[in-house]
């Protein structure tokens, strides 16, 4: 899959929301490039106001000092994350997100094509792919991370 397939494919997931920094917009120079997918059910084709986090995200570089673990740095290297729940995550990866720490060291957060726990936000429930081509198991996931950030929404009053 690429980074337009996975554009394509979430922005027809319903109260969907893509957000992808570049210049003039407000997103630090770092973000540039990489897409955030935020669940907004009302229609509104913006970023939500009200500090949601988005569902899912696509990352096309690493960020020094902060996350280089999956070596984005690579050319046409690029890492689909979402917020699977704790469920899925176990699911996904074998173990609960609490159990991140003891399992950190053993991953290898470079390899493509492979449902990885997130490098940094493994214990919040974030699962991984670096630059994925089981576009099935992809899209499962993110339809996946989109149901539960809808079925989490609460109308702002």
């Amino acid at each position: 899959m690429t980074e337009d397939d996975i554009i394509t494919f979430v922005s027809g997931l319903p109260g969907t929301v893509v957000f992808t920094a570049g210049p003039g917009d407000g997103a630090p120079e770092v973000a540039w490039g990489d897409s955030f997918f935020f669940y907004e059910p009302d229609g509104l084709d913006r970023v939500p106001a009200d500090g949601r986090l988005p569902y899912a995200t696509i990352v096309t570089k690493d960020y020094p000092g902060f996350d280089t673990a999956s070596r984005l740095d690579r050319p046409g290297v690029f890492r689909l994350n979402a917020a699977v729940g704790r469920v899925a995550f176990e699911r996904l990866v074998g173990y609960p997100p609490a159990a991140h720490a003891a399992h950190h060291a053993a991953v290898d957060y470079t390899v493509p094509d492979q449902v990885i726990p997130h490098p940094l936000y493994a214990a919040q429930s974030w699962v991984s792919i670096v630059s994925p081509e089981d576009g099935e198991r992809a899209r499962a996931i993110l339809a996946e991370a989109h149901a539960r950030a809808a079925q989490r929404h609460r109308p702002s009053s």
